[in-house]
């Protein structure tokens, strides 16, 4: 991701060495994204029809969080503004007078999108209806933080990630980037403390001006090389594991659920990403409440006999950041930055989000440090806050069934985010008090999981009491009567991509 969108942003005036591995695979089993992924292909000048069949790619509209609450109880996080009346948001007027117990689908349109298996698009690939896309008309050029509070595209997508590594390592090489594949075995410093150069295998020593840190968890240039300590949160995020599984199914006869879902275990949690011709699906857990050998028989027995002769994959995973992600003339991106578990799809928009700053804070010959210190800010402020949005996924479970869960619910969690569930107990959470800055994450998100997790019990805005509700419930109906007419018309998730790929659905 980082080579291509550096040749779409600099082209020949900045020349790109890409070192790939060829005994180190990626990690990704299935991603999940942010729909701010679109602009990072807009950015390419992608379109749909390029990509996403060459990575079995399909829609997110959301994700679904299945037993969080209890079992058999599921909810949606998803790509939609929440809409508001008389200047209070459709969540708050549903905990003063909701029509039903399910605010996903009293307060949004793709709940019920997601529940019935619908494309976003109709057959003819134009998006479903502006009133609930909320951006699908808006501005291109737009940093994602720009976005933010103004748009909401309705989708994100899920894709094989080795595939898109593929596609993309194409796409940066018709471009001029040369690309080696080969092992680092070793990174050589200069005087200053700078690297002067990394030394391959095959290759011999590759010199180079700004060296770009893409060795996942192992951090090889930044961690290793140049030390930098690395921040944890395992205290607030204790999941450390994970074992992962790509399991073919025919998706003609399952149908593709258009979401993420994120089902509740003893000891985590398990991810389906539903891809085009396969699922890929993990159990993420913490080794102080399960084992490796226990997650991968869960795991199995969740998916059933289509897993049985599948290879296991089993992931030990560094919870937190770097301190610095930029340091000298080395800039880590990826895993190799900082990771806070998947569980709402943010590795890939850490990825994103970082490759762009790195754009908008390109250092020049005088390598200033006011350009690294903003970006480091940058990208220290957008993990730290998603940690947060994280933590409150696991203090906010009503589930407590199992240990895990139970701990769950005392377990410490940031001094900011502790004052703010103080507050988000009388008001719900607003742009005026959830994390400040920009971590990829609106109001409405916060508001999903506190409404849909179910162990605490914000309470409605006095002020509603006193209100009439008239309008509220007029447009609870337009919600409802929306979803209905969408539902109805248009196609499902699976015909959709089977017509891209000038399949029969």
């Amino acid at each position: 991701m980082t080579a291509s969108y550096l040749k779409a942003a600099f082209g020949d005036r900045v020349s790109v060495t890409l070192v790939e591995s060829g005994s180190i695979g990626t990690i990704g089993v299935g991603e999940a994204t942010f729909s701010d992924i679109r602009h990072f292909f807009e950015f390419l000048d992608l379109k749909e029809e390029e990509w996403m069949p060459a990575c079995n790619a399909t829609y997110k509209l959301a994700v679904r969080f299945q037993d969080w609450r209890r079992p058999g109880h599921h909810f949606y996080h998803p790509f939609e503004q929440v809409r508001s009346v008389n200047g209070f948001p459709l969540t708050d007027w549903w905990l003063q007078s909701g029509q039903t117990d399910r605010f996903d689908k009293d307060c949004f349109v793709m709940a019920s999108l997601c529940d019935a298996g619908s494309s976003p698009r109709r057959l003819d690939g134009t998006l479903l209806g502006d009133h609930t896309a909320g951006g699908a008309d808006e501005p291109i050029g737009l940093t994602m933080s720009e976005h933010q509070g103004k748009t909401q595209f309705p989708y994100a997508y899920h894709f094989e990630a080795a595939l898109l590594a593929k596609f993309l390592t194409g796409y940066s090489v018709d471009r001029g980037t040369r690309h080696i594949v080969d092992d680092v075995v070793d990174v050589r410093l200069d005087e200053r403390g700078w690297i002067d150069h990394v030394v391959t295998k095959e290759h011999g020593e590759l010199h180079g001006d700004l060296f770009i840190d893409c060795t996942g968890f192992r951090g090889l240039l930044l961690n290793r090389a140049l030390e930098v300590p690395f921040v944890s949160y395992q205290e607030t995020l204790p999941n450390d594991s994970a074992v992962a599984l790509q399991v073919p199914l025919d998706m003609k006869k399952e149908g593709i659920r258009p979401c993420t879902t994120a089902t509740a275990q003893d000891a985590g949690w398990i991810w389906t990403i539903p891809l085009f011709g396969r699922i890929g699906t993990g159990y993420v857990y913490a080794k102080d409440y399960c084992s490796p050998e226990e997650a991968e028989r869960t795991l199995r027995e969740f998916v059933g006999p289509e897993a049985a002769d599948v290879e296991a994959n089993h992931i030990r995973m560094r919870i937190g950041r770097s301190r610095d992600s930029w340091v000298n003339n080395c800039v880590a991106v990826g895993l190799s930055s900082g990771f806070v578990e998947p569980l709402e799809s943010t590795g890939i928009f850490f990825i994103h989000h970082a490759i762009e700053q790195l754009v908008q804070h390109f250092p020049g010959a005088d390598w200033n440090p006011k350009l690294r210190d903003m970006y480091n800010s940058a990208i220290a402020n957008v993990m730290d806050g998603v940690r947060e949005f994280l933590a409150l996924h696991y203090k906010g479970a009503a589930r407590n069934d199992t240990q895990y869960w139970k701990d769950a619910k005392t377990r410490a969690v940031p001094d900011a985010l502790a004052e703010r569930l103080e507050r988000w107990q009388v008001r719900l959470p607003d742009s005026e008090n959830v994390f400040p800055s920009y971590h990829g994450l609106p109001p409405y998100s916060y508001n999903c999981i506190l409404l849909g997790t179910g162990g605490i019990q914000p309470s409605p805005s006095p002020a509603l009491a006193l209100s009439d509700d008239k309008l509220a419930q007029k447009e609870f109906e337009a919600v409802r009567a929306r979803a209905q007419h969408m539902t109805d018309t248009l196609p499902s998730h699976y015909a959709y991509l089977a017509r891209m790929r000038g399949l029969d659905d």
